[in-house]
């Protein structure tokens, strides 16, 4: 591993050569995205910057869209569709219609009768995986999709 630091440099730059990209450095390269992304979220007239590794999942409701944290909710201004194309290569995966998922926060995963799946959160929230979005879901969970 190369590090280069030096005060003269304004922003961080990451730099991978490599041969062939596996499974292990496309999971580490969605780790990295991870880190570099924020997201602006509104509560009590406050504007925040949120971390992309602080959020658990977008969701959209009454066309209104919201920052699903640990234990608080941010509203965005953003529509699922533009954070879905901005969070592509990352830990995020679309769930349902109207919710976004950060794989990393998923502890479980179950099958239900209906064919959908719930997921259960690290905050132990659980979340349903709706039929249309299994594949892209377990892709990601399992790694084969970055």
């Amino acid at each position: 591993m190369l590090i280069e630091q030096s005060l003269d440099c304004k922003e961080t730059e990451i730099k991978i050569t490599c041969g062939l990209i596996d499974d292990r450095l496309k999971k580490l390269i969605e780790q990295i995205k991870l880190y570099s992304f924020s997201v602006i979220g509104f509560k009590d007239g406050i504007s925040t910057p949120i971390a992309l590794e602080n959020i658990y999942y977008f969701e959209s409701v009454d066309n209104k869209t919201f920052i699903y944290l640990n234990k608080e909710v941010y509203r965005c201004n953003e529509k699922l569709y533009e954070l879905e194309k901005s969070l592509a290569g990352t830990a995020f995966v679309r769930i349902s219609k109207n919710c976004i998922l950060n794989i990393s926060v998923v502890n479980s995963v179950r099958a239900q009768l209906s064919g959908r799946l719930e997921a259960k959160l690290s905050n132990n929230e659980k979340v349903i995986v709706s039929k249309h979005y299994i594949k892209a879901f377990r892709d990601k969970f399992l790694g084969e999709g970055v």
